[in-house]
């Protein structure tokens, strides 16, 4: 391990050691890093200076690499992850779906652990045949399927603490955004958050008519509990 071609700043410095000129050691580490392997010339420069077999046949076979910054800054990303995952489970997984909110399907992902996974298995089924957008859901299906399984769990969006884009943290559970559903624009989710924050609805025809809600909007909300309590209108019944 202590010799393995582990980022491209290792080969220049590990051909400088065995006496080939920096230029040429610099030269070679660029050409494979690139994925263009080393030439004929500069093979049997580097036999010359005792560079084993081996290693030159790992500098033929390597497509690309990391510089050794660059892999640090990768460690480093993936512990500071990995410590908020472990010791502030919800909220890695709050800012997690946010950063993915559009391959958020709610209305999967709400029906549990089991749903997730015959999802998942629907897409996978497809192969190569599965859109992009399929493919980046089964990785945010995944994710959901993972906090299932470490005991946590969803709220689904309401008007009262839904935020328009973010997902929160409410009582211990990941509390969705309004533009987590199914059907929820952008403009639509800022327009209701922004709103009831002026003052809560009183009806749905109140809620239609400050924020233009259509008609998929208010099929998603009242679909997802949202409208739960909310009268229609503001008519009274007399008879």
């Amino acid at each position: 391990m202590d010799d393995i071609i582990s980022t491209r700043d290792d080969i220049m410095s590990y051909l400088i050691s065995k006496g080939l000129p920096n230029k040429t050691a610099f030269n070679i580490m660029e050409r494979v890093r690139s994925g263009n392997g080393v030439s004929d010339e500069e093979a049997e420069l580097m036999v010359e200076n005792s560079v084993p077999e081996w290693y030159i046949e790992s500098c033929r076979k390597i497509k690309y690499m990391f510089p050794r910054a660059h892999a640090a800054a990768y460690v480093m990303m993936a512990y500071r992850i990995a410590y908020y995952k472990v010791y502030y489970p919800v909220e890695f997984y709050t800012v997690y779906f946010t950063a993915k909110v559009d391959n958020f399907n709610a209305d999967i992902i709400l029906r549990g652990p089991a749903a997730i996974l015959d999802q998942i298995a629907e897409i996978e089924a497809k192969g190569k045949t599965a859109t992009q957008k399929e493919e980046d859901e089964v990785t945010v299906l995944e994710v959901a399927y993972e906090m299932y399984a470490r005991g946590f769990e969803f709220l689904s969006a309401n008007l009262e603490r839904s935020q328009a884009f973010r997902f929160t943290v409410d009582d211990g559970k990941v509390l969705l955004p309004l533009r987590a559903l199914s059907g929820m624009g952008e403009t639509a989710a800022r327009a209701i958050a922004e709103e009831y924050e002026k003052k809560p609805f009183e009806t749905v025809q109140e809620l239609k008519e400050r924020t233009r809600a259509n008609k998929t909007v208010i099929e998603a909300l009242r679909e997802h509990g949202a409208l739960d309590g909310l009268p229609e209108s503001a008519q009274l019944c007399l008879f």
